[in-house]
């Protein structure tokens, strides 16, 4: 493919976007030159002076090239006024030749090669002089521009390479931890007939005579605000050891800290601060992160799949007082809804006070769930709901409901 030529004025341009600018500047050019007298240094005084103010703008080097062309003229006008007034015979300046005779076509030939790179410093114009400065400024910035995108840059990969780090640790120390607690719970109690760390008494402060069994009362000790745990069928999400469960008052509070009260962007898995594991609660919501890391909740959306659910249709989830085996049900998208919006608000579904209002939120799930699992509840069956982040819209969230069975 032949390649374009991008000529104007004698200067060769790179791209049809500076060739449009060229011809565009070209074009005033002409017009200055055909309504100014370029044999009038009045004439071109006045219009040296307005190419100094910038009342023309130009926008390629064709602009620098025509203000040198004027200087020239003026050069060439002022040079016989004065031979006339300080040579010996002390005569008049003789005729200006025309700008358009072969002489002045010649200089300007001179001219414009000498305005291209390259040249030696004794070809050089005033005008050649100027703009070598504005090229040697124009390179100094760039320069200084790209020390600092470097600068700027390592700065960055210091801070990931950081974040990384840290990360990292967080997440090693979360698997780690996990596989600790996982090995006490399994372990005899310290103490024989230890009093249960939880009141026994529900939210409504209904008194209740519950124990908590053996598996979790050495973690009791150490872990007050623990709840249940939880596992899977699948040992791909949470692996052997499974989520210790939290519960507190404050929702926000294991969204950032680990089982220990320290930082930590992994959080920890915890049940909605209303719900109550005595009474017990119609639904029980547990939430937790979708990391990319497939820590916490990160890899709950495999249950998006039908074909994976049907393979792994069971999920484990004990509370300090009881053990309990439920079944997928409502495998949905959903998202968080501002306050005013009425419509259906799954992380708001905790107790169902009467059947008609239990078979209602029945209907709004299964109308949401991506797929028909064949399973459904009954008013008095007790719900596990997983919640975690889903990147797919603006605060959305992928849940999975399930049925507590009769194991």
């Amino acid at each position: 493919m032949t390649q374009k030529d991008y000529t104007v004025e004698g200067r060769q341009f790179r791209t049809g976007t500076d060739y449009a600018r060229a011809l565009r500047d070209k074009r005033t050019i002409d017009e200055l030159r055909s309504k100014t007298n370029m044999g009038n240094p009045a004439a071109l005084e006045k219009l040296k002076s307005e190419l100094e103010e910038g009342r023309y703008p130009f926008y390629t080097l064709l602009g620098e090239d025509f203000k040198e062309e004027v200087e020239e003229a003026l050069r060439r006008l002022e040079r016989p006024s004065k031979k006339g007034k300080h040579g010996k015979k002390g005569g008049k300046a003789g005729p200006v030749k025309p700008e358009g005779s072969r002489n002045s076509g010649k200089a300007a030939a001179r001219r414009k090669e000498d305005s291209r790179p390259g040249r030696g410093a004794s070809g050089r114009t005033p005008g050649s002089a100027k703009l070598d400065a504005i090229v040697q400024e124009e390179l100094k910035r760039q320069e200084k521009r790209r020390k600092l995108t470097i600068l700027a840059c390592s700065i960055v990969a210091a801070g990931c390479l950081g974040y990384f780090g840290v990360y990292s640790w967080q997440n090693y120390r979360t698997g780690s931890n996990y596989e600790k607690l996982s090995d006490m719970k399994g372990s005899k109690p310290v103490v024989e007939n230890v009093a249960p760390a939880k009141p026994l008494y529900t939210l409504d402060k209904e008194q209740e005579e519950k124990e908590v069994l053996d598996e979790y009362k050495n973690l009791l000790i150490k872990y007050k605000k623990l709840i249940g745990w939880l596992t899977f069928d699948d040992k791909t999400i949470g692996g052997e050891s499974g989520f210790p469960v939290m519960q507190t008052v404050d929702n926000e509070y294991y969204l950032r800290h680990n089982m220990d009260q320290e930082s930590d962007k992994n959080g920890t898995i915890f049940m909605d601060k209303d719900c109550d594991v005595l009474k017990p609660s119609t639904n029980f919501i547990v939430y937790g992160h979708h990391m990319k890391s497939g820590k916490m909740f990160g890899k709950l959306d495999l249950y998006e799949d039908q074909e994976y659910c049907e393979k792994h249709p069971y999920i484990k989830f004990d509370t300090i007082y009881e053990k309990g085996t439920f079944e997928v049900m409502y495998v949905f998208r959903s998202r968080v809804y501002n306050e005013e919006e009425i419509v259906f608000k799954y992380y708001q579904f905790i107790d169902a006070n009467t059947e008609q209002e239990f078979n209602s939120y029945m209907e709004e799930m299964a109308s949401m769930s991506l797929y028909d699992t064949g399973v459904t509840a009954q008013y008095g069956d007790q719900l596990l709901t997983l919640s975690t982040c889903d990147y797919q819209e603006k605060n959305g969230r992928f849940v999975v409901v399930a049925k507590k069975i009769k194991e």
